[in-house]
């Protein structure tokens, strides 16, 4: 027979259901727009901006169009960006040089994003060589031992200091290297203190994934890529390599640590997020949003709260920031 203490235990979760109001008042998890990192595009020796095919409603931009969207984004309530450049296939080769120079595709863009907005806007720049190879590997290449192309790790380390400071300078307050290389956060700390700017922060991809999830993002950035990224890039089974990986980028420097992509790995985001003394960051990716979208297009969901029930879901596994293709919508829905 049930007493009424067990009736009542059964009852007591329905009724914090019953409206609107109460459901909000006893939610546990809130977006907010600041939560959110807007991923953008610049491409070089375009005039208009661009769509990308397989991201239905992200472009890539013009100088004119990256400053319209960024005060979009501003006027929603979010307060980062972070640039890819696309350079053009003539300024491409094998060690991205263009990723370093003053007049590149990127750090002209982050030039200007910060002459317009000052410390308003927080810029954050994609410190990688595979938009900028001709490859579209995230190094500079060499034969191993037993006669395999490989990238070589401390030589490319070495470009990517010099691309941080290049991003420093031309005003990134976050430097975010992606390419997975040993030794990147150790290394690229030291060389942007060195050049003075010790109060420019890390974000580390400190757990970033071998995944066919990035797919969409290679037609983003007009990628070279033959092949695949295996040898540097983690391995989809791992999660104990992870927590490897974040332990050093911390113990190298970071300010950040991020996982990549975000909803596959959402088991690891939470270990993560339980056991890191800096903020964890997220990364939809471009597979992600792609699908949502395309589901959406097709009927098959309610795209819109789809997806802000995706952003929910990595929030609540621990992400304190979301880099999501969808930022300016979600804010824009959460400012009702």
């Amino acid at each position: 027979m049930w007493r009424m203490a067990d009736y009542d235990l059964i009852r007591r979760p329905r009724r914090l259901r019953q409206t609107p109001a109460l459901r909000e008042f006893v939610t546990e998890t809130r977006l907010h727009p600041a939560d959110f990192i807007l991923p953008l595009f610049i491409a070089d020796g375009i005039d208009a901006p661009r769509e990308i095919p397989s991201m239905p409603g992200v472009y890539q931009h013009t100088p004119e169009s990256l400053v319209e969207i960024c005060r979009e984004a501003l006027d929603a309530g979010v307060k980062c960006v972070d640039l890819f450049g696309v350079p053009r296939e003539e300024d491409k080769d094998a060690t991205g040089s263009v990723a370093v120079a003053e007049d590149g595709v990127l750090n002209r863009a982050i030039a200007l994003l910060r002459k317009e907005f000052g410390d308003e806007l927080i810029i954050m720049a994609d410190t990688c060589l595979d938009e900028f190879t001709d490859h579209g590997h995230c190094g500079v290449l060499t034969t191993d031992a037993h006669g395999r192309e490989v990238v070589d790790n401390d030589p490319t380390v070495e470009i990517y200091c010099d691309m941080a400071v290049a991003q420093a300078r031309a005003g990134a307050h976050i430097v975010s290297p992606s390419g997975m290389m040993d030794g990147q956060i150790e290394q690229i700390r030291r060389a942007l203190d060195r050049a003075g700017f010790a109060d420019v922060a890390i974000m580390a991809y400190s757990a970033k994934y071998a995944s066919k999830f990035f797919g969409p993002f290679r037609d983003a950035v007009g990628s070279s890529l033959k092949g695949d990224r295996r040898t540097y890039q983690q391995d989809p089974a791992n999660v104990r390599e992870s927590l490897l990986e974040t332990e050093l980028d911390i113990a190298e420097g970071a300010d950040f640590v991020m996982v990549k992509p975000a909803l596959p790995y959402l088991d690891v985001l939470a270990k993560i997020a339980e056991m890191s003394p800096v903020p964890v960051a997220a990364y939809q990716v471009s597979g992600e949003y792609a699908m949502l979208n395309a589901a959406g297009q097709n009927g098959w969901i309610d795209y819109e709260e789809t997806m802000m029930e995706a952003l929910m879901s990595i929030k609540r596994a621990g992400a304190d920031q979301i880099f999501t293709y969808y930022a300016i919508e979600a804010a824009k829905r959460l400012n009702g």
